[in-house]
């Protein structure tokens, strides 16, 4: 990734989940739950279920998790043994390798920055608040959480709502300065979940998916559904579907921008050191 892509212009704004991407906060949803299906003497959280938990809202994550785990304790002393386990140890949470320099030399560039993370209000102080240097990169009104009033119901990851919201937090205070707005094209979205790849991508914006090692390999062979934004059930057969009803690349009946296989809008990345900022047309 030597030059910037032909066609795309060049990033104008930077928006992030946060679990898994710019901390490490996932590993400790892991221990958190292994910690509760070891005292239920139920086997650990396996890959292939973490992956459908990633990127998604606490309640639809949580539905997820309960029918895969069968606990023999009610649901209620689970979120209460959880709760107790998470205040324990996201005030550890710490920047995955990268990431400082990432934020700085985006602003250093000019480059408007936000925040869409499903965690909610509370979740999100846990995890940050010995962290107010690293999210200060983030203007306040730019920072989206998973329970914003703004986001519909039902429209978590991987609908695009989350981050078609951050986008216009940043156009709201372009358009009070008398600037020119951030259009979809000049978005990259920074991800490490599978459904949050898929939000970006029907978002209509550029993705970078980042994704933890273990994921990766669950996802082995099949790393361009995800960058396409077909790996939670879509398909060709999706893709299909949409395109007969919207122009290819445009919208359909509130399902959002489809992506297909190597088209360029995504693109895999192991780790955020040493970020190819001259392929997005960042410092050119």
């Amino acid at each position: 990734m030597a030059a910037l892509k032909p066609n795309f212009p060049p990033v104008r704004a930077c928006l992030f989940d946060m679990d898994g991407l710019l901390l490490d906060t996932e590993d400790i949803y892991t221990l958190c739950n292994n910690v509760i299906l070891r005292e239920c003497n139920r086997p650990d959280l396996p890959w292939n279920i973490k992956a459908q938990l990633q990127g998604r809202p606490g309640p639809e994550a949580g539905e997820i998790f309960h029918a895969w785990a069968q606990l023999p304790i009610p649901r209620a002393e689970y979120i209460r043994k959880n709760t107790e386990l998470q205040r324990k140890h996201f005030p550890s949470a710490q920047p995955l390798p990268g990431v400082p320099d990432l934020l700085k030399t985006l602003r250093e560039n000019g480059v408007h920055l936000a925040l869409a993370t499903s965690s909610h209000t509370a979740n999100f102080k846990l995890k940050t608040s010995h962290l107010e240097s690293l999210f200060r990169a983030f203007p306040e009104e730019q920072k989206v959480l998973g329970d914003d009033a703004r986001i519909p119901p039902g429209r978590g990851k991987p609908a695009p709502d989350i981050y078609l919201l951050a986008l216009e937090t940043i156009n709201s205070g372009l358009r009070k300065k008398g600037k020119k707005e951030i259009m979809r094209e000049e978005c990259l979205v920074f991800e490490d979940s599978v459904p949050g790849v898929e939000a970006g991508r029907r978002a209509g914006m550029r993705v970078v998916w980042c994704p933890h090692p273990q994921l990766l390999e669950e996802y082995r062979g099949r790393e361009k559904e995800v960058l396409a934004g077909l790996a939670n059930g879509g398909g060709d057969e999706q893709v299909k579907e949409v395109m007969e009803e919207a122009a290819v690349g445009g919208e359909g009946k509130g399902r959002g921008w489809l992506g297909r296989r190597d088209d360029g809008w995504a693109e895999l990345i192991p780790s955020l050191e040493g970020f190819p900022y001259s392929w997005y047309g960042i410092g050119n």
